[in-house]
Formats: structure tokens, C-alpha cells, sequence
């Protein structure tokens, strides 16, 4: 099956992103992708205004994890989500132009965090989760420089927290990035080998 991977299938990845799949994949795993059946909104108020940015990434992982791990028990699975964090505020996906716009104004000219959390189930149960954060700082940018940007980027401005993708076009908005690759891009790579070492899951 892989020359890495000691599981008997392939690495379950409970998460649609083509992303996270790619980032997976070229570290040597098999891996095929089910959907959570997780409403990410209903846990977020859940846990109440007081929860912290990287605590709620922690916690949406485990939800996705342990939802997938659940119907398929005798899978490893891995759940992740990627959470914004400008001054303790939680930001979420903008969901049109207009609040993506808006998101990328209140970042212009300041740091914020990304917190990528990465959950690990076998035998249907939770077996633990890690959290990596990134550093981001994004350049000055003026109403005209932020209207060009959300308009060359389309739908990717509007599906992402803080309006960009960083992998693309969303690459321009930023002066500085302080962190590993695969935490900004939403799966903490060097996390995730290591809870998959504890398992005896990995030949190197």
C-alpha cells in the first residue's frame, strides 16, 4: 500500500478539502475522505463566547474525528480545522465579497494567528489532539488594494477565515509569515506524524 504507512487501509481523512488531502498524500499516505457530519457553527456556541481561538480549533478536529471514527470504527481517522485568531477574536469564513473585504481591512497592518489543529481516532475512539499556531502579518493595505485583491480572487476570498487562501492569491496580502507550512495551510504536518508514530503507524 506505501512504503511509509503501516495501517491495513488507507488513512481516513474526515474533511473534503483537496488540501489537506494533497498535504497527506505527499508525505506517503493512502488516503480516502469522508465528509464530517458536523455542524461547526452549533459547537462553536456551544462552548460559549469565552472560548479561546486555538481551544475551539482543538475541539472542531475532535468533533470531525470522532464523528467519521464513529461510523467507521475500524479506521484510522484524522479530523483538522483551522481557526483565525485577531486578538482573541475568532474569525470565521466571510462568505461573500463585502465580508471578506471587511475581514481583510481589520488585518491590514497587523499580526494575527492561525491555529491548525489535528486530531487522531482509532477503534472509534478519540485518541488525542494537537494544536500548531502560525504567525501572519499582513501589509498596509488601503480600500482600493483590498477591493482589487477580493475581486481577482473570486470564491476563494469568500471561503476562507481572514479572506484569502494563502497558497494563492492571497499570498500578496502579507508582509511576514512566521510558521510551518502545513500548519497555515490547515493541517499541522509534523503534529500529526507524531501522534501517528505513537500508533506504530509510520515505517520511518
Amino acid at each position: 500500500m506505501s512504503a511509509i504507512w503501516r495501517g491495513t487501509a488507507p488513512l481516513l481523512l474526515a474533511s473534503t478539502s483537496p488540501v489537506r488531502r494533497t498535504l497527506l498524500e505527499a508525505a506517503g499516505f493512502p488516503v480516502e475522505t469522508v465528509p464530517p457530519d458536523v455542524d461547526e457553527r452549533a459547537v462553536e456556541a456551544s462552548l460559549g463566547p469565552g472560548i479561546r481561538p486555538a481551544e475551539l480549533a482543538a475541539r472542531l478536529a475532535a468533533e470531525k474525528a470522532s464523528a467519521v471514527a464513529r461510523l467507521h470504527p475500524e479506521r484510522i481517522v484524522i479530523g483538522a480545522d483551522q481557526v483565525l485568531d485577531l486578538d482573541g477574536e475568532s474569525l470565521g469564513k466571510p462568505g461573500s465579497p463585502e465580508n471578506a473585504r471587511r475581514q481583510i481591512a481589520r488585518l491590514a497592518g497587523r499580526s494575527h494567528f492561525l491555529h491548525s489543529a489535528v486530531a487522531v481516532a482509532t477503534g472509534g475512539r478519540l485518541h488525542a489532539v494537537r494544536v500548531a499556531t502560525a504567525r501572519l502579518s499582513v501589509r498596509d493595505l488601503d480600500d482600493a488594494a483590498i477591493a482589487h485583491y477580493v475581486a481577482s480572487a473570486g470564491e476563494a476570498a469568500t471561503r476562507s477565515a481572514g479572506g484569502y487562501e494563502i497558497e494563492g492569491l492571497g499570498i500578496h496580502l502579507f508582509s511576514a509569515v512566521d510558521g510551518e507550512h502545513s500548519t497555515i495551510l490547515g493541517l499541522p504536518l509534523l503534529p500529526t506524524l507524531a501522534l501517528l508514530r505513537e500508533l506504530d503507524l509510520i515505517a520511518l
